[in-house]
């Protein structure tokens, strides 16, 4: 990325169903869905929303390999999406498990994003 511009950051969780992929769209969206950039096109080239480049960091604390990506770049309306994925989050208790929700175990994932915007 030439320019970066914006960060907004997020959480998700997943309570039950240790579900990486669903914790980690929520995290995304939490951390673009309470921002609006009307300025935007203005500060890209070409004042096209298309040569936008999001980079979208993720700490998660389990299941990696579990990652969907393209569900992930699917929550970036424009232009080009990266994902780095890191260590982090938190795998904690939920208490409980529920079978009809999916649980394998009572754990529950955490997931951190930050959204990097630029071009």
């Amino acid at each position: 990325m030439e320019k970066l511009l914006f960060i907004e950051t997020g959480m998700g969780i997943d309570v039950h169903g240790q579900n990486i992929t669903k914790a980690s769209v929520r995290a995304v969206q939490n951390a673009i869905h309470f921002n609006s950039m009307p300025g935007i096109k203005d500060l890209l080239p070409g004042q096209d929303l298309h040569n936008m480049h999001v980079n979208v960091k993720l700490a998660i604390p389990a299941d990696k390999e579990k990652l969907d990506k393209e569900a992930i770049k699917n929550e970036i309306p424009y232009g080009t999406v990266t994902i780095d994925v890191m260590d982090g989050g938190m795998a904690t208790t939920s208490g409980i498990v529920l079978k009809d929700k999916e649980d394998v175990n009572d754990l529950m994932y955490i997931v951190i994003a930050s959204v990097e915007v630029g071009y």
